[in-house]
């Protein structure tokens, strides 16, 4: 295909969590294949092993050839019939493999194909996207209303040639001659995961805090999508309703090819991680979560140390440190979720637990000064996870550079909270005119913490600079995300995602609004009138009384009385006068 190009348009730095994961299973000097179009820093991850690219766009294997690949441009046609590599990666997907100018093979034709590409002992990487994935149960436009260029083969649960999910993929692979092994669940993106995490792990800790974490992040991440529900509550919804893997956009399937002449492998790598992840600022690179004898470790690859990353992060008030980024990950719930949860159920005193507890755990972890340093200042409640009675910080290396007072810290957290309850619309067990500021205040004090609106205040101040260093904006873009801060409200659409189904309850809240103000005003315009009404009858009364004979009569009787008051009032001036006039003559004499 002469005028085509497949390369994806969204692009992650180094290849992403994909490239973190193939850099673990290919070996060097491992012949891969890599089928359909990739994102080229893929091909700079694999520098060492011998890469094979099969294409079907011309233009795409010109981009490929001038990183250093092996270029076969043609679809399954055009691989050797004689060749043969330990690895095969088809992370793309299949339907972008086959060129229209020749024969079509189908899904199980290039899945047969890719299968006799693999050597004995080899392993092949699919990936194979869900028809029900949470992006398309939130997608603002149908899947089968798509008449773009690049929509050549749609896929959905109606087409029978291709699987719909992990168990006829799994089918599929066996059915080909492989052995399936791991299983990925990608998202939040099928064409750019930023987020890889096991699908059985996925499936077995449906109360974890670091997938809460992790699917939330990912799944709100594009602040400029339009879809018709927050796929960040989705993904964490079927989270705890043990369908994370489920409703994952895509999955990625491994599956290995027995050496001939020996006993059948599991086809499964125990070194894998447990979970990979796209982190953020740029240059920062992928974490990895790798299962131990004592539970899960963080373990970060790639990445640039801080000093290279941000050479004026000292002028910041906040940073993201990845070489903090070690030993064992903390077990237990996101504190978020449970006080969502609490709220929800109207349990006051589970809130109150949660909070005081919360507030507690701070405390113990200021400095002498009475202020939080490094992490902790930025333990939020979407970055703290809960086990029993112990709180521990989950993600360690977003830190702050200078400390921060501890009613500051702890009311940044709260107003962060509040804005989330209130601008998402969740029910919660408190009045429903409170604003933000007055929502962390009563949270404060449910924390055991009396915070005034001017600590509150300095909070969103703080949480202004620290989102703008994290975000790495220009003055520009502080000032912009400070206004826009201080100017949130009760009425306001969420942060994030554009969702119809926020967007209208954040309508019903306006509505709600303006009838309150409307019957405020119109019983306040009633008060008036009747005040009127009662100043005109009075002014009436008395204009009527001043007319009166016994009105006049009495103003005769009082005036000679004024007279004479007036008259005395000035004698005795006079006479005061007169005597300070003696006085000193007379201390003279």
């Amino acid at each position: 295909m002469l005028a085509w190009s497949d390369l994806p348009e969204r692009r992650l730095a180094e290849g992403g969590p994909l490239a973190a994961l193939l850099a673990r299973l290919v070996p060097a000097g491992a012949r891969v294949l890599l089928v359909g179009p990739h994102d080229p820093a893929l091909v700079a991850r694999l520098a060492h092993a011998a890469v094979t690219c099969l294409l079907r766009s011309h233009p795409d294997g010109v981009v490929l050839a001038d990183r250093g690949a092996r270029v076969v441009v043609g679809g399954p046609a055009g691989l050797p019939a004689d060749e043969q590599w330990d690895m095969v990666v088809a992370a793309a997907g299949l339907d972008a493999v086959e060129s229209v100018e020749g024969d079509r093979l189908g899904w199980d034709g290039v899945l047969a194909r890719l299968v006799a590409a693999v050597a004995p002992g080899g392993t092949l990487l699919l990936r194979v996207d869900n028809p029900l994935g949470v992006h398309r149960l939130v997608a603002a436009s149908p899947w089968y209303a798509d008449r773009s260029d690049r929509a050549w083969s749609v896929g959905g649960v109606l087409d029978a040639g291709r699987p719909a999910n992990q168990a006829q993929a799994r089918a599929r692979l066996a059915g080909a001659g492989l052995r399936p092994g791991a299983g990925f669940a990608a998202y939040p993106d099928p064409d750019a995961p930023t987020v890889l995490v096991d699908a059985d792990e996925l499936d077995r800790r449906t109360t974890s805090g670091l997938f809460d974490a992790m699917l939330h992040g990912a799944c709100a991440g594009d602040r400029e999508a339009t879809v018709l529900q927050d796929p960040a509550r989705l993904a964490v919804d079927a989270l705890h309703a043990g369908l994370g893997s489920t409703l994952a956009p895509s999955w990625l399937l491994l599956a290995h090819r027995p050496a001939t002449g020996t006993a059948a492998d599991p086809g499964g790598r125990t070194d894998l991680p447990v979970a990979l992840v796209q982190t953020g600022p740029p240059g920062v690179g992928v974490v990895e979560v790798h299962a131990g004898a004592g539970g899960w470790r963080w373990w970060a690859s790639g990445g640039t140390p801080r000093s290279e990353a941000a050479p004026f992060a000292s002028r910041e008030v906040a940073h993201r440190d990845v070489a903090a980024l070690h030993g064992p990950v903390p077990e237990g719930r996101l504190l978020r979720t449970l006080l969502l949860d609490a709220c929800l159920r109207r349990d006051l005193h589970t809130l109150r637990h949660l909070l005081r507890g919360y507030a507690t755990w701070l405390g113990t972890q200021a400095e002498a000064d009475g202020r939080l340093a490094g992490a902790t200042a930025l333990a939020g409640t979407d970055n703290v996870v809960v086990d029993g009675d112990e709180f521990a910080v989950l993600d360690p290396s977003w830190r702050a550079t200078a400390p921060l007072e501890l009613d500051v810290a702890l009311a940044r957290s709260l107003w962060r909270f509040a804005a989330v309850l209130l601008t998402g619309g969740y029910a919660h067990p408190w009045t429903s005119t409170l604003d933000v500021a007055g929502l962390t205040v009563v949270l404060g004090g449910v924390a055991g913490r009396d915070l005034s609106r001017a600590t509150v205040a300095a909070a969103v101040e703080a949480e202004a600079a620290i989102t703008a260093a994290l975000r790495g904006l220009d003055a520009e873009g502080r000032v912009r995300l400070a206004d826009e801060l201080r100017a949130v409200s009760p009425t306001d659409p969420p942060a994030g995602p554009h969702s119809y189904q926020q967007l209208r309850e954040a309508w019903l809240r306006q509505r709600e609004e303006m009838t309150r103000l409307s019957a405020l005003l119109k019983w306040t315009e009633e008060l008036l009138t009747s005040r009127e009404r009662a100043l005109r009858r009075a002014d009436a009364t008395i204009n009527l009384l001043s007319g009166s004979l016994s009105y006049r009569v009495g103003r005769l009787a009082i005036t000679p009385a004024r007279l004479a008051k007036r008259g005395a009032r000035a004698a005795k001036r006079r006479a005061t006068a007169a005597l300070n006039q003696r006085r000193p003559e007379q201390e003279q004499q």
